[in-house]
Parts: structure tokens; sequence; C-alpha cells
């Protein structure tokens, strides 16, 4: 592969990458913008929590990783002319190597099975129980995010929801 045709590869896949990245943000906005009551500023108390920002600041972390590394794949693996769905630097090669040892492998179904069945499966169950709108949304951002992000943003959502209504209770007994 000459210099110019893998630089083309790469390029096409950090297009890629941005496109999740944007997708990603407009899916996060959408669930604040769904929840403004949970996302509002708790009446008397800081912006955020020292949790809530523990949450926050693993989930980026995880999300700047998990880049890191994708831009890494793509740089090794991308051809010119090659696709995100099948191919050399696509989807699917990622996912197959995924399971290319029994390491590797054990690790790929735990993450599998943790993202793509209990997230969902949590996030609406909980949320539809706690009032949380489009509570789907978490997981169609860790399609664009990354797992452990998505449930960062949950464990704060439920962590923000919780201040509020300590807040609710203690304004109530100040009326009292």
């Amino acid at each position: 592969m000459t210099k110019h045709a893998a630089g083309e590869a790469i390029l096409t896949g950090m297009v890629s990458l941005g496109i999740h990245l944007i997708l990603g943000a407009a899916v996060i906005a959408w669930l604040i913008r769904s929840n403004p009551q949970i996302f509002s500023r708790v009446p008397g108390g800081p912006a955020f929590s020292t949790l809530e920002v523990v949450y926050y600041v693993l989930g980026i972390a995880s999300i700047v990783l998990g880049y890191y590394f994708n831009h890494q794949f793509v740089a090794q693996y991308a051809v010119p002319g090659g696709n995100m769905f099948w191919g050399p630097g696509s989807w699917q090669e990622f996912i197959k190597l995924g399971y290319t040892n029994p390491a590797a492998a054990s690790a790929s179904q735990d993450y599998t099975i943790i993202n793509v069945l209990l997230l969902p499966l949590f996030t609406i169950a909980d949320g539809m129980r706690r009032g949380i709108r489009r509570p789907w949304l978490y997981f169609v951002a860790s399609l664009f995010t990354s797992c452990a992000f998505a449930y960062a943003f949950y464990f704060a959502t439920i962590e923000r929801q919780h201040r509020h209504e300590k807040a609710s209770v203690a304004r109530d007994l100040t009326r009292a």
C-alpha cells in the first residue's frame, strides 16, 4: 500500500470515528433535553455533586481511551476504498479480532452481554420506574460513546435525580 493510499484509508476511518462522536453527542443532548426536570440545577446545591463528577470523569475517560484505541485500530487495519461494515478495518473485523484468543474472547463476550443485553434491560426497566423519559437512549449512546460512559451517565442521572428529591423534601419540611 502506498503512503497516499494508507493516508486515505486512515482519513476515511477517522471520518467514521468523527461521525460516531457527533452522533454520541447528539444522543446525549436528546436525552438531556428529554429530561429537563432531572438535568436542571438542584436548588440550594452545587451544580454537580462529587459523585456526579466522579461518574462523569470516569465516563469521559472511557470515551477518550476507547477512541484512542479505535484510532489505533483504524490506523493499523483500514484500507483504501474499504468501508466500515465489512472487510479490513471494519466493524466486522473489529468484532472478529475481539475473539482471536481465549482471553480476548472472554472479555468480548462479557462486554457484549453487559452492553447489548444488560445495559438496555436495566436502564429501560429502572429508568421507567424512576420516570426518566426515553431511557433507551442510554443504550443508543453506548453505541457511539462507550458502555462504561453509558453506565456512568446513567448513574450520574440517578444521583442528580436523588439530589432533586432530597431538595424537594427539604423544601417541603421548611414550608411545614
